[in-house]
């Protein structure tokens, strides 16, 4: 495919470092970055109180685990409808639809929560309700990210794209924490609410550049345009089989996390979740330097093993400083593996196709989140959480036999940090 590796080469050829951060030079771009961040840290704060929160209504390790799996369900119902109305209607409108009703949902939570008529499946629907909204939100918000900058800068713009969302996790967690401990969930519930306000005043602002329409047709139409074109692409169905291979596994560790931190209270839960996205951001700092040594393929290996032995060791070891040194080290092992994929699916078709495909790619990452947290949580409650994150460290050790006949082979790929909702 012609379009694939449209981003620059890492090797000899590299820009200076300076030029990673141009794109905040634009005034447009850097406006929507410091609302995202914004918004981002809200999501993170957000995640925090509904996943302690749930410790807190009910001890058991299904129902915890279910509270990421609801806030992912929805991928398997509108993402694809979301991708197609992407690159049908005008991808500002449809922002403003979804940030507003994430608003409304992230607030009407918070008010509930403070009137204390919240029991665990109220919970569980509004978190299904939250992750509607950003199932809807997330292909358009993907992309828009060439219209809000220059052509010449786009692939730095995706890589800080992805460096402000690892920014929120690292702090995200800190302040939910904090706030949790504090003032309870509920705060933090109206705070993420609040947190999208930021990106609303900058779509209501901004004036898209015109787009050139694509042919009148339904929305059941496009959708399977978009999977035609997928059965012609095999690069494109070897990364969509690698990430769902990698996904399954790889959901137990913070699906689990708010039982296995239980003993160290909200903050410990919070602080747990900061270093997670401290690695994060170490590892995206350190990818150009493995990507001048290792193959794609290569790295992606080694980086899964890291982070099945780091959820294996999750379920282990019982000291709070031992859980920061794995969970951090799993931050940097994550963040490698999903750079690999995330940056073929943002540059792996045309742009009359990019939020459809970005759809398919979002449908197969975050299904298969759901289904692991899901599948991993009736593990953990039928037997122990340590079995449970040891069979999960065992599926992602077998899904790397599909590296055999799906080769991530773009040579060329720049590392560009993934941008997840987990």
């Amino acid at each position: 495919m012609a379009d694939q590796i449209s981003v620059p080469v890492q090797g000899t050829g590299m820009r200076r470092a300076d030029a990673a951060w141009a794109p905040l030079g634009e005034p447009i771009f850097r406006s929507l970055w410091i609302a995202a961040v914004i918004s981002y840290t809200g999501t993170w704060m957000q995640n925090v109180g509904a996943g302690w929160f749930m410790t807190q209504l009910t001890t058991s390790p299904l129902m915890v685990s279910l509270v990421q799996a609801a806030a992912a369900v929805p991928v398997f119902l509108v993402v694809l409808p979301a991708g197609a109305l992407a690159d049908m209607v005008d991808r500002r409108r449809l922002l403003l639809f979804t940030q507003g009703w994430m608003v409304a949902a992230a607030a009407a939570l918070g008010v509930l929560t403070l009137l204390h008529a919240v029991n665990p499946w109220v919970l569980l629907l509004f978190t299904f309700l939250l992750g509607l909204g950003a199932v809807m939100n997330d292909p358009a918000w993907q992309a828009i990210t060439p219209d809000v900058v220059s052509p010449a800068r786009h692939a730095s713009a995706v890589a800080l794209n992805s460096a402000g969302f690892n920014v929120a996790r690292a702090v995200g967690p800190a302040l939910g924490g904090m706030v949790v401990a504090a003032a309870g969930s509920g705060w933090s519930f109206l705070l993420n609410a609040a947190s999208f306000f930021g990106v609303i005043f900058f779509l209501c602002k901004w004036k898209q550049s015109a787009r050139e329409p694509l042919p009148k047709q339904r929305v059941w139409d496009a959708i399977a345009e978009g999977f035609r074109y997928v059965r012609g692409a095999p690069e494109v169905r070897s990364v969509l089989i690698r990430t769902g291979a990698f996904s399954l596994g790889a959901a137990s560790l913070l699906a689990l996390l708010p039982v296995v931190c239980q003993p160290h209270g909200a903050q410990g839960y919070g602080f747990l979740l900061t270093c997670f996205g401290l690695g994060a951001l170490g590892g995206a700092a350190l990818l150009p330097r493995f990507r001048l040594r290792y193959s794609v393929d290569g790295l992606v290996l080694g980086a899964t093993v890291v982070f099945a032995a780091m959820t294996f060791l999750a379920g282990q070891v019982h000291l709070f400083e031992w859980l920061c040194l794995v969970l951090f080290t799993a931050g940097a092992a994550w963040i490698g593996i999903l750079a690999c994929f995330n940056v073929v699916a943002q540059t792996m078709c045309p742009s009359w196709m990019r939020a459809r495909a970005l759809s398919m790619y979002l449908l197969v990452l975050q299904g298969g989140m759901a289904v692991g947290s899901a599948v991993w949580g009736w593990l953990a409650a039928r037997q122990s959480v340590p079995v449970a994150l040891a069979w999960s460290a065992l599926a992602m050790v077998v899904g790397l036999t599909s590296i055999r006949r799906h080769r991530l082979t773009a040579t060329e790929l720049k590392m560009a940090p993934a941008v997840v909702r987990d």
